[in-house]
C-alpha cells in the first residue's frame, strides 16, 4: 500500500488489523480518549494517522504487562516528557511488580488450600460418608472470614 506521508489515510479496519485488534477495540479506545477520533469528512470515511497504530500497540503491550487502561493512559502521557518520565515509569513498574508478587503469593496459598480440600475429599471417600468435606470446609472458611471481617470492623 502506498501511503501519502502528509495525509493520514488508514481506514479503521486497516488500523485494527495493523495493530492486531478488532475494530470495536479501536472504537472503544476512541470513546475512552486513549486515541483521538479523526474528523469525518462530509463525504467519505475517517482516516487515521500512523501514530494511531503505534498508540494502540503501546496500550496493548502495557496491558500484557498487567497495566490497566487508566495506567496505560498515564504511561501514554509520560511518553511526551522523556526526561521526567523514566523515574515515574520506573516507580510504576516497581508497584506493578509488587502487585504481581502479591498475586503470586495469593495464588500459591489458594493452591495449597485447594490441594488440602482435594486430599480431604479423597480421604473422606475412602471412609464412611459424612458429607462433602470441601463444602464443609467452605462453610467453615466463610464463618472464619465473616468473623475476621467483624473483628476488623470493630478496630
Amino acid at each position: 500500500m502506498n501511503r501519502n506521508p502528509l495525509q493520514p489515510d488508514y481506514r479503521i479496519g486497516e488500523v485494527a488489523k495493523a495493530a492486531g485488534v478488532h475494530v470495536e477495540t479501536v472504537r472503544f479506545y476512541e470513546r475512552q480518549g486513549l486515541i483521538p477520533q479523526p474528523v469525518k469528512p462530509h463525504l467519505g470515511i475517517r482516516r487515521y494517522p500512523q501514530d494511531t497504530i503505534a498508540r494502540i500497540r503501546f496500550i496493548k503491550h502495557a496491558q500484557m504487562l498487567g497495566f490497566t487502561l487508566q495506567e496505560a493512559r498515564e504511561l501514554l502521557a509520560l511518553r511526551i516528557n522523556d526526561v521526567q518520565a523514566c523515574d515515574t515509569v520506573h516507580l510504576q513498574a516497581q508497584i506493578k511488580l509488587s502487585s504481581v508478587h502479591e498475586k503470586i503469593q495469593a495464588l500459591q496459598s489458594l493452591e495449597v488450600t485447594l490441594m488440602r480440600f482435594i486430599k480431604d475429599c479423597e480421604n473422606e471417600r475412602s471412609g464412611s460418608y459424612h458429607g462433602c468435606p470441601i463444602l464443609q470446609s467452605l462453610e467453615t472458611v466463610e464463618v472464619i472470614t465473616n468473623a475476621s471481617v467483624s473483628k476488623e470492623g470493630r478496630k
